[in-house]
């Protein structure tokens, strides 16, 4: 048994090594869905079919709880498969399952809320806005789901989401750095035109994006404040699992790298960020 972490590529390595870290003897499985990247583009229907065929491939692996850690799965496939398709993955394999999203944890980081915290609704004018800006995938952004889920509880930030496609892809071939730096910097540049300022607050909602997370601090101010989406999930997970003792998460340090697309070893610049040379296996 298992932690799965599904991804459409190498992002969720950002959150894959978080875990590590928290959980050193827990087994864990990575499944990079890499034939089908990138998904940040896609439609919605794609999406959740692509997220719940990764899911049932890390259930096949011993996984007992999935971490999406995608934004764009967690935005926009995760509510249906916890509602529509879990439970029955569940009976079908004989043991408690469960898929949670990256997206909540990262929302309870940005607003220091609580999910089930809802901000009673007074009609005062609010004195202070700080601005939060979000960098995301396509589908992401067109989710609305950062917008819709900090207003519910903070009515003093602002939230402006960026659309930045292209870039994971970028990151997944391991484009050179000074590519990626005029990428990153153009995207923080668009946000600072379209909102007046740099955000007070930046969010990276793309798993891809904590791996050039240097890249985006060269490129805000020194007062903007980054949240970390693999901390985040990881002090979450760590909570749920205290929550729920049901769900065998193996105890050997197991590490399994698996992928649909291209075997063998990943870019140099995901060896760099890894800190050695990691090779997947075929799906």
């Amino acid at each position: 048994m298992a932690i799965g972490v599904f991804d459409s590529g190498v992002g969720g390595l950002t959150v894959h090594r978080e875990l590590t870290r928290r959980f050193p003897t827990r087994d864990l499985v990575y499944l990079a869905d890499q034939a089908n990247a990138p998904i940040g583009s896609r439609s919605g229907e794609e999406i959740v079919e692509i997220t719940r065929n990764g899911c049932e491939r890390l259930f096949q692996a011993g996984a007992s709880v999935v971490v999406l850690a995608c934004n764009t799965a967690s935005a926009v496939a995760l509510r249906r498969l916890q509602q529509t398709w879990v439970a029955e993955a569940a009976v079908r394999h004989g043991r408690p399952l469960n898929v949670l999203g990256i997206i909540v944890p990262t929302i309870e980081a940005a607003t220091g809320l609580p999910w089930t915290y809802e901000a009673e609704r007074l009609g005062d004018k609010v004195e202070a806005i700080d601005i939060t800006g979000v960098f995301c995938t396509a589908a992401t952004a067109i989710s609305r789901v950062y917008e819709i889920e900090i207003d519910k509880r903070r009515e003093d930030l602002a939230v402006f989401s960026e659309p930045c496609p292209g870039l994971a892809g970028l990151i997944e071939l391991g484009a050179p750095t000074e590519e990626l730096r005029v990428v990153v910097a153009d995207h923080v540049d668009a946000l600072r035109r379209r909102i007046g300022r740099h955000p007070d607050t930046a969010i990276l909602g793309c798993t891809h994006y904590e791996i050039v997370a240097d890249l985006f601090a060269a490129a805000l101010p020194d007062g903007t404040t980054l949240i970390h989406q693999p901390s985040a999930v990881a002090d979450a997970l760590e909570r749920y699992f205290a929550r729920h003792p049901e769900y065998a998460l193996g105890d050997r340090g197991r590490r399994t790298f698996l992928t649909t697309g291209k075997t063998g070893p990943q870019s140099d610049r995901v060896s760099q960020f890894w800190g050695a040379p990691l090779a997947f296996e075929a799906a």
